[in-house]
């Protein structure tokens, strides 16, 4: 079985991209992925507590895991390692595109796997410190972070559909299924409520 792996963090990224970048690879080697695993959670959770761990779990000898980097099995070395390990007794292969990284029984792909997971580890604190410094000297210099006064929000977009949103209280709909409509937090609507009078 050939599995295709995809994670994003937040809803606000696309699966779509990797799920291309997966699709073509595939076809470039004449192979086709038998089953699709998708999800939306922090690389930082546990994989027993992702959709990870359940296919990770159901992986046979000789399986193939895809996905578009080591970066989407884990966000630390730790979590890369483990998983490939895992994968290594299991005698799953594990191959990823942009790393162009094949995870075999040898001792070259061990060696590999530990080198770029160590890679992806250092470039990851190393982003985190010069964003930290910079916002530090961001603030330093006296300028205010976070969302700028005045800029669009929630409840701005709560505002623009002021009509809709008295239809729905008049006809008595439940917040939570008119936050879900309008595209919002239920708290969001129920702040929004409270300040515009309209409980």
């Amino acid at each position: 079985m050939i599995y295709g792996y995809i994670r994003v963090s937040t809803d606000k990224q696309t699966v779509e991209n990797q799920r291309f970048e997966v699709a073509k690879f595939c076809k470039q080697h004449g192979i086709a992925v038998n089953k699709w695993i998708e999800e939306t959670i922090s690389g930082t959770a546990a994989a027993d507590k992702r959709k990870l761990g359940e296919l990770l779990d159901s992986l046979q000898k000789d399986d193939i895991l895809i996905c578009s980097e080591l970066s989407r099995l884990g966000r630390n070395l730790l979590m890369i390692m483990s998983t490939l390990n895992f994968c290594m007794e299991k005698e799953v292969q594990v191959w990823t595109i942009k790393d162009n990284y094949r995870l075999g029984k040898d001792i070259n792909s061990k060696v590999l796997a530990f080198a770029f997971g160590l890679t992806a580890e250092i470039e990851r604190i190393l982003i985190s410190q010069r964003t930290k410094e910079a916002l530090a000297r961001i603030k330093a210099e006296g300028a205010r972070l976070g969302r700028p006064c005045g800029s669009k929000s929630k409840e701005l977009k709560l505002a623009k559909k002021e009509i809709q949103l008295r239809k729905m209280l008049e006809q008595k709909t439940p917040k939570g299924e008119i936050a879900k409509k309008l595209g919002v937090h239920r708290a969001t609507l129920c702040r929004y409520l409270r300040k515009s009078n309209k409980r």
